[in-house]
């Protein structure tokens, strides 16, 4: 094993062990409502620029913990590098979001897809990832991530972000068979990827299933979950570092709490709609809990924030394996000083529920 972390808050809180304190960190915490990083972003000269430099990715990854008491690191770059890699061409353009040149938006398309290398294809996130081990020095964990097979299908066959996801949802419910073909190859891609990022030094991973919460019952268990086990099942579990916990976030998922946690996870992700003491009773000793501050909160005062985080703590009560966060990303025109205010009141705060 490796030298031990600075900081094993996180992981510790992930195992559902006694920690000091709630650990906190922030999804998308390296990013635009920072001044440093639009500094950074602007010197990169694009969004894609920044996130395929290692060197940029290290630095604004860094960025927020040399700014904030934080309990983690996450990797900085983009759910959509896997489909990139895969030949879509990836691009972005100002106030539309993610776009793909070529999307898999013909069963000739699918068929043609195939699991790409990712110390190739992927080799800057995996350089990425080394980097960021060595600068932060085992002050805190990194958390490496995915996007969820269903989530990156949604994009690549809409060809970016959608309001209807016409496209996805008529090939599930008319083309199961191409469907199921596609997610497949998403699932060895995506198991691929957060294993390479695990042998390049991530501690903890994470799946983001995005747009999973907008299936039908069914749909969410055949098309999102399904593959979500596949990509589990076929993770390496344990490092150098020791065990490699793995959090499932489905946007949307709180009425499938116990199917998601049943799915082999160590923890899950909650946005706000879920209520977090009736999710502990729910999934009892099965996983950590991950979440769940509404983002919207730090738009308001550090008065505000310190009272809506204070819900959130008390909600999950005493004991271990609660892991603070927001909901969903934190929002781009949010006042640094708020999101200040609530990682220091987290952090003395929560000691009473420990």
């Amino acid at each position: 094993m490796n030298a031990p972390l600075k900081n094993d808050t996180l992981l510790r809180a992930l195992a559902r062990k006694p920690t000091d304190y709630t650990p906190i960190w922030l999804m998308r915490q390296a990013g635009r409502y920072l001044p440093e990083y639009l500094a950074t972003r602007k010197r990169a000269g694009s969004f894609l620029a920044l996130a395929k430099s290692p060197a940029l990715a290290t630095e604004v990854t860094l960025q927020p913990l040399d700014r904030y008491p934080l309990d983690a690191a996450i990797l900085f770059s983009d759910i959509l590098t896997v489909p990139d890699a895969m030949g879509l061409g990836l691009y972005f353009t100002e106030g539309e979001g993610p776009r793909f040149e070529r999307p898999t938006d013909t069963e000739e398309r699918i068929r043609a897809l195939a699991v790409p290398d990712p110390e190739i294809e992927l080799r800057y996130v995996m350089d990425g990832v080394r980097e960021i081990r060595k600068a932060l020095a085992r002050r805190v964990p990194l958390i490496g991530f995915s996007g969820s097979p269903f989530t990156l299908a949604c994009y690549m066959v809409e060809g970016g972000g959608s309001s209807d996801f016409r496209k996805i949802k008529t090939l599930l419910y008319q083309r199961p068979d191409l469907a199921h073909h596609l997610l497949a190859i998403n699932a060895k891609a995506v198991a691929a990827y957060l294993n390479a990022q695990i042998a390049a030094g991530a501690q903890a991973v994470m799946l983001f299933d995005t747009w999973g919460g907008m299936l039908a019952h069914d749909e969410y268990q055949t098309f999102s979950l399904n593959y979500i086990r596949t990509v589990i099942l076929g993770l390496t579990r344990h490092s150098a570092d020791g065990k490699v916990p793995v959090v499932v976030f489905t946007k949307g998922g709180g009425q499938w709490l116990e199917t998601i946690a049943a799915s082999g996870c160590d923890a899950v992700g909650l946005d706000w709609t879920t209520d977090l003491a009736s999710a502990r009773a729910r999934v009892g000793d099965r996983v950590a809990l991950q979440g769940n501050l509404d983002p919207a909160v730090l738009f308001t005062n550090p008065q505000t924030v310190q009272q809506q985080a204070g819900k959130v703590l008390s909600a999950f009560g005493r004991g271990p394996g609660h892991v603070f966060n927001l909901g969903h990303g934190i929002q781009p025109t949010t006042p640094p000083d708020n999101v200040h205010a609530l990682i220091e009141f987290v952090r003395s705060e929560s000691r009473k529920f420990h």
